[in-house]
């Protein structure tokens, strides 16, 4: 079987739609013409390549905290999407069961735009999640994660890591955030996204140097705690970006069909709640 009919699930992906949700005047960047992507569009997309499911991801970038494009992406999905939102960190437990019973199952982290310091004093955010059994999806870069630890080790919510922690990768695999990653993959309490190549690779698609980092995450997070993500529709992207070769490149790391459907489908429905 083709991986583009293997039943598959994208955990990582945005709306941007200005036309119907103009962006909020403070953003830091205002995504425009072919990073622009409505939540119609993605549906095609999905339909194209057998993808069941999404996880569709609030970004800082044009909408912050403002989540009524990702609501309506989840509404109009007929049961297809679900979503992480991003949030004031000082949101009460009322509002985040609200954005639960819309189909919201987290919230996110991007010290890569706001730094480390931003979420140090997150402690009772992160109880509340927990109380609700939300997760907490971080994005961090080079050694941020270290720096994330005093703070999740206290803490009962489950986590969820981004584009493979995005590594230095001349640095190679001992650098201190990296290893903070496979500790929390070896504890069994994260799921890591197989997703985002471009954002820290230094060489062009097919991005011959992530391999070996995505070979120590497949073993230390195993096939049941990895997902796969495309990123869609591409922000910031230095190159160009496609569907199908992203796809290709998951088979590539991933050629084993029994590995893949755990990836693809199996793990993404035990740690989102998809499928029947």
């Amino acid at each position: 079987m083709s991986i583009f009919d293997e039943p598959k699930i994208d955990c990582h992906n945005h709306v941007f739609d200005p036309a119907a949700f103009p962006y909020q005047p403070d953003t830091a960047y205002r995504p425009a013409g072919q990073e622009i992507g409505s939540a119609l569009q993605f549906r095609h997309v999905m339909d194209c390549y057998g993808v069941r499911y999404a996880l569709v991801v609030g970004p800082n970038s044009g909408y912050g905290t403002d989540s009524r494009p990702l609501l309506d992406a989840i509404a109009r999905s007929n049961g297809r999407c679900k979503g992480i939102a991003v949030v004031p960190l000082d949101i009460g437990t009322a509002e985040l069961a609200a954005l639960k019973a819309n189909g919201i199952v987290g919230i996110a982290f991007n010290s890569t735009i706001h730094g480390v310091e931003a979420y140090l004093q997150s402690r009772d955010l992160l109880g509340r999640l927990a109380d609700l059994e939300l997760l907490l999806q971080i994005q961090a870069e080079k050694d941020q994660l270290a720096a994330f630890h005093p703070l999740l080790d206290r803490s009962r919510v489950r986590l969820v890591i981004d584009h493979c922690g995005r590594p230095d990768v001349g640095a190679g695999l001992e650098q201190p955030g990296f290893q903070a990653l496979l500790d929390l993959g070896r504890a069994g309490r994260a799921c890591v996204k197989l997703s985002g190549y471009a954002k820290f690779s230094r060489l062009p698609h097919p991005h011959e140097d992530v391999r070996p980092f995505v070979a120590e995450l497949l073993n230390a997070f195993m096939p049941d705690r990895c997902v796969w993500a495309s990123d869609w529709p591409f922000v910031k992207a230095t190159e160009r970006i496609d569907y199908g070769p992203l796809l290709k490149l998951f088979e590539s790391l991933v050629p084993d069909p029994a590995r893949r459907r755990r990836i693809l489908w199996d793990a993404p429905c035990r740690w989102f709640g998809f499928g029947p």
